[in-house]
């Protein structure tokens, strides 16, 4: 079945990705470590002139939520079918993001903040692995007001699936909670994501206040080790985590859980009813490994574009085991014109 219009909404932080590959001196230099995510601090500021300078920097629209949604969309291929919101500047690199999303066939309602430029997310890439450094600017200025528009609430009351990456909780944490509150009353299915392991650490009680709205937990083996660590759940199988991740206290009209934890190479693994699976990714020999940059994503991506449509959860991760295998190969969280899935 096809599916219908706005059945997807993201909310999070768009971010325009100036990606290049370095070297170890460079990651030493600005003290970055490959597979981590951070939010910029002083020392990061002269990185992003020193990225834009080399060679074979490129510029791809990117955010965590927001790769999501895109590749959902192409995925499904049917104009329309998900929408996004976050902030951006008015300048330049706004209007990069706003014709992004128009070509991939987003319904895009971005608050622009007249004074920050839009936010930009430094990723430095090291034989294929990545780690992102987050300049948030004007992605950091979203308001709730923003979201109780009439023309932007409506993409809510559209919506059936709502999918929220973990850095949005640094930046509207009020936003996330109507929005979780909304799909509770109305039957919805909302998704969350861990993230980085900065948000499980940091960012405890707002993504403690959140959890028990989210149907889907997604996120990385590292960030679950993390999760479990600051919760004293002094274990480190990723199995065991995923099961007590679905477990967690449900808020009032919530039925059940499911905990969706990747591995990068290693098996996905899915905790639900109490009962853990695991499923083989597709491997990819080295040489054709671009960058990991927006791999965690593309999977968020691929699985709720089967989950949109009705499908069962092995469905879903085998489509997003498919999204993530094929944006590995190439720079960012990109594609081909078309999907090739069955």
């Amino acid at each position: 079945m096809a599916a219908s219009e706005g059945v997807l909404l993201g909310m999070g932080n768009p971010l325009l990705d100036i990606s290049a590959v370095v070297d170890d001196a460079f990651l030493a230099k600005y003290d970055i470590k490959l597979n981590n995510a951070i939010l910029a601090e002083e020392k990061h500021s002269p990185m992003y002139d020193e990225l834009a300078s080399n060679s074979n920097v490129e510029y791809i629209a990117g955010g965590a939520t927001q790769n999501s949604i895109r590749v959902a969309q192409w995925m499904l291929q049917t104009p329309g079918a998900t929408s996004y919101m976050g902030c951006i500047g008015k300048d330049k690199f706004g209007e990069e993001m706003k014709k992004n999303a128009q070509a991939a066939g987003v319904t895009a309602h971005y608050y622009e903040d007249e004074t920050a430029p839009t936010g930009t997310c430094a990723v430095c890439v090291v034989g294929g692995e990545r780690s992102l450094i987050a300049n948030l600017s004007a992605a950091n200025c979203y308001k709730s007001e923003h979201l109780k528009r009439p023309e932007n609430w409506a993409l809510v009351e559209k919506a059936k699936y709502i999918y929220i990456a973990g850095f949005f909780l640094t930046v509207s944490p009020d936003s996330i909670q109507l929005v979780a509150e909304h799909a509770a009353a109305n039957n919805k299915v909302f998704l969350m994501n861990l993230s980085a392991p900065f948000i499980c650490e940091f960012f405890y009680d707002a993504q403690e206040k959140v959890l028990p709205y989210a149907d889907f937990i997604f996120g990385n083996e590292t960030e679950a080790k993390i999760f479990a660590k600051v919760r004293g759940w002094e274990t480190e199988n990723v199995e065991e985590i995923a099961l007590k991740i679905s477990q967690l206290p449900l808020a009032s009209g919530k039925q059940k859980r499911i905990a969706v934890i990747t591995q990068g190479a290693d098996p996905v693994v899915v905790a639900e009813d109490g009962k853990v699976k695991t499923f083989p990714v597709i491997l990819l020999p080295k040489e054709k490994l671009v960058d990991t940059n927006g791999a965690g994503d593309a999977f968020v991506g691929g699985f709720l574009s089967r989950l949109v449509q009705g499908k069962s959860i092995e469905d879903c991760v085998t489509a997003g085991c498919y999204a993530a295998n094929v944006v590995i190969q190439r720079p960012g969280c990109t594609y081909p014109e078309k999907p090739d899935f069955n």
